[in-house]
């Protein structure tokens, strides 16, 4: 028999507690819940695992590998798009093969004899068997009733209290003989209670319900996640925790390895610590589970309390019933009364008071002496900054609420003079909608009116506002890429660029304050809508007088353009049809579902584009993200540029543009791009890139940040992946290139980015650290410190400004010297980090 582990889900009921891992990976005893689950099923000679990956896969593969730590062998899926509980099992129908198996989820906890319900399976000769248990609360799960052969009934997907008619409900763990998958269809949306089991049973197949007693808890929400640790404790359930007992005259010690315990520390109950925990004198655990690498001072008191990895905990706290995430400090005499839950990566001062049931959310600092009453989502540790680089960034409908949404209306409405007109935009994101519909309010309530664009591409929308003087500012809600769960807002001045960091100030000061400029009845703003007609119309005029559209047409140029479900395919296949682009056009229609695993939609638009530019003999493939912004470019070979090459390929491009005319282009990159190839015919500057206006980005003809970004300032001073397009389309034709020559004339060399873990206090001390290494040697502090190594060899370190790590770059003329530069500060880093 094989397992399918369902680990896929985002975690929402569950945050912040999956603020950056994914639900199954949420420690249970300091295990993650899923590897609880593995072995339990190991331990029955299971030995070959399917697991089924969405959100965040990196995670669960980087700690579980190919399973061979474990003694088990690990094949992991990862679907391309949401297919249901039982459509993402059929996409594992190939790893199933022809051998029964079970499915179990990857974020449930329970103690069931697996043994027994195997065995309940093969004795009813069973095609599906679907394993019940009572619960004392079915309201949240599917009911179940069965005969007394144990032949399934009915079904009744999460009832009403008026429609419970029984507390025996599916738990969600299946066993499966493999025809049964050829009832799912392939690549469609399809749920084993919604679809699956119904079908079944109008065939005519009977569904067997195995019994389990015992424990079982699906993990949904902080409190029941809380609620596990509660009955583990007080033995509710049968659990294994691995280390040395320790008896104590009111307790239990459990420790993976020696520890520092002092003495005079006092255990009570059932007391876990993992590797590298310290507990200093005087301190008392009574109930308290304890991961890796944590701290705790003298005179502590913790009780029923879970610490994950990486905290430090000030002297005499007073800790009860809490959860505390990774990466967190305390200060001194801190006491936080039951229920609080805190985030990861939080500073909490010296003498807080929490109050009962708050909630904290990621990297937060609570100020010395506060007294914390309610939940902390707003703000955070630097400098209580809501705007990052001009935009809000938050959980959907939790960080960024509708009564956030409204208040940032008040504070952004109050900074503008009444009777401004403002843009507004989204995608076409529910949560875009609901936010925007919010905001609205708010800022009409400013004296603001708006002209209201609903759905439309951010880049047309920043055309529009940078060419009509009547405009004041606009802001544009969109779905965040890599966290379909948050949503950016973005906020741009009338010259269409993102605000900056004074203006963001401003409005924060305003927001914090609560110092809303709230007009009289008479002068509240009004919203005029748009029916997009007149801007896509304004926005192509703009395109077709500045591009040479003869030459699309009388040239053989062909391409693909992958719209990636994203809003700009409302108006690019108009611009390409009118201009005479001869193009092949995918996915050009919205799609939500897709949207929210971008990361695997892009990895199989780029498959696809690839063999179709090599099969149908195509010049080049264009991927257009949503939001109009960024631009993947793929040659004529069918070869995805890496965003630095796509980088040197355009400014080859232009260079050839700039020969052909007889002058020199300028250009604006950041101070972390390649340097080491000379155009001739370019005058490249290199700065941050930040607070610009647009005065001074017109005196480019390309700023580019590296990221496949590029903003022609002919066109527009912003990032525009459709004219960017069209223009890298223009230059090939002129000059009658292919990219792949262009790839192959570019000098062989090392350039690499990665990013190392950083908290905010230590970010100082590198950049000190970094100054110091710099002595003797070339160096710039333009932009973070640049440490020149050789002619062409350097390393670039830049602080992030907003997460907690370090951003490093490194350029080298060889893959060795590269990789010596790497291995050698990586070393350095590592010593930096852990000095005094």
């Amino acid at each position: 028999m094989k397992a399918v582990v369902m680990a896929g889900g985002f975690g929402t009921r569950i945050q912040p507690l999956t603020n950056s891992i994914p639900k199954p990976m949420l420690p249970i005893m300091n295990k993650p819940m899923m590897e609880h689950t593995m072995m339990s099923l190991k331990n029955l000679g299971i030995k070959e695992f399917i697991v089924l990956l969405y959100f965040k896969p990196e995670i669960i593969k980087d700690y579980f590998k190919d399973g061979s730590a474990w003694g088990i062998n690990i094949t992991y899926v990862v679907p391309d798009d949401d297919y249901g509980t039982a459509g993402a099992v059929k996409r594992a129908q190939e790893f199933i093969g022809d051998e029964n198996f079970i499915v179990i989820s990857g974020d449930l906890v329970t103690d069931f004899n697996f043994q027994k319900i195997f065995d309940y399976h093969k004795a009813k000769n069973s095609k599906l068997t679907i394993t019940l248990t009572s619960v004392d609360n079915p309201l949240e799960f599917g009911v179940v009733i069965a005969n007394e052969e144990g032949k399934i009934e009915k079904f009744l997907e999460k009832p009403s209290w008026g429609e419970v008619f029984s507390d025996t409900i599916n738990t969600g763990i299946y066993i499966i003989e493999p025809e049964i998958l050829n009832y799912i269809p392939k690549n469609e949306n399809f749920d084993f209670a919604k679809d699956l089991f119904p079908l079944l049973m109008r065939q005519g197949i009977d569904l067997m319900a195995g019994y389990a007693r015992g424990y079982w808890r699906d993990v949904g929400n902080p409190e029941s996640y809380r609620d596990v640790y509660d009955d583990i404790l007080s033995g509710k359930i049968k659990f294994e925790v691995d280390g040395e007992a320790i008896k104590y005259p009111d307790g239990v010690l459990i420790c993976a390895e020696d520890n520092g315990l002092d003495e005079s520390v006092e255990v009570i109950g059932i007391v876990v610590i993992g590797k590298n925990v310290t507990v200093e004198r005087g301190s008392r655990l009574n109930n308290v589970v304890i991961g890796e690498n944590v701290t705790i001072h003298s005179e502590c008191k913790i009780r029923n309390t879970v610490i994950w990895n990486d905290v430090e905990i000030g002297e005499n706290a007073k800790l009860d019933g809490c959860v505390i995430c990774n990466n967190n400090h305390f200060g001194k005499n801190v006491t936080a009364k039951a229920g609080l839950i805190l985030a990861e990566g939080c500073e909490i001062g010296e003498l807080v008071n929490v109050e009962k049931d708050v909630t904290i959310w990621p990297d937060k600092v609570i100020e010395n002496a506060s007294i914390v009453s309610r939940s902390v989502i707003l703000g955070s540790k630097y400098k209580n900054s809501i705007f990052e680089n001009g935009m809000v960034i938050g959980k959907s409908n939790v960080e960024l609420s509708c009564e956030m949404a409204t208040k940032l209306a008040e504070a952004f409405g109050s900074q503008l003079p009444v009777g401004s007109t403002v843009l507004v935009s989204r995608d076409f994101n529910k949560s875009s909608r609901m936010l925007k519909r919010a905001f609205l309010g708010g800022i009409l309530s400013a004296g603001i009116d708006v002209v209201d664009y609903n759905a439309i591409p951010s880049a047309v929308m920043r055309c529009s506002l940078s060419s009509n003087e009547g405009y004041a500012a606009g802001i544009h809600f969109n779905q965040k890429l890599d966290d379909p769960s948050s949503t950016v807002i973005t906020f741009y001045n009338h010259e269409a660029l993102r605000v900056n960091s004074e203006v963001s100030k401003k409005i924060e000061k305003a927001f914090f304050k609560e110092s809303f400029r709230r007009v009289d009845y008479s002068r509240i703003g009004q919203i005029y809508p748009s029916d997009h007609k007149y801007e896509y119309s304004h926005y192509k005029k703009g395109m077709e007088s500045l591009l040479q559209s003869h030459a699309f047409k009388c040239l053989d140029c062909r391409i693909a353009v992958d719209m990636l479900h994203g809003q700009a395919s409302e108006v690019f296949p108009d611009i390409l049809k009118d201009l005479g682009v001869d193009h092949i056009m995918f996915n050009a229609y919205p799609d939500a579902q897709r949207l929210e695993n971008i990361t695997a939609l892009s990895k199989s638009s780029n498959q696809d584009m690839g063999s179709i530019i090599q099969a149908l003999s195509l010049d080049a493939g264009f991927m257009l993200y949503p939001h109009g912004q960024r631009l993947d470019i793929l040659c004529n070979k069918g070869m995805l540029l890496s965003k630095q090459t796509a980088l040197y390929v355009v400014l080859s491009l232009l260079n050839l543009e700039a020969q052909k005319i007889g002058t020199k282009k300028r250009v604006f990159l950041p101070t972390w791009a390649a340097d080491i190839i000379y155009f001739d015919q370019l005058k490249i500057s290199r700065g941050q890139y930040a607070n610009f206006k647009a005065e001074q980005m017109k005196k480019y003809d390309l700023i580019a940040t590296g990221e496949g970004n590029f903003a022609f300032t002919e066109f527009a001073t912003h990032r525009d992946s459709m004219y960017a397009t069209l223009k890298i389309i223009e230059m090939m034709v002129n000059h009658g290139v292919q990219l792949s020559d262009l790839i192959d004339a570019l000098p062989k060399f090392f350039y690499r980015s990665f990013k190392v873990p950083c908290s905010q206090a230590l970010k100082g001390k590198m950049m000190r650290m970094f100054l110091e290494d710099a002595k003797g040697k070339d160096s710039s502090t333009l932009d973070g410190v640049k440490i020149w190594l050789a002619k062409n060899d350097w390393i670039l370190m830049i602080p992030d400004q907003y997460s907690d790590r370090l951003n490093i770059y490194i350029q080298a003329e060889t893959d060795e010297s590269g990789e010596k530069i790497y291995e050698t500060y990586r070393a350095k880093i590592e010593e930096w980090t852990v000095s005094k």
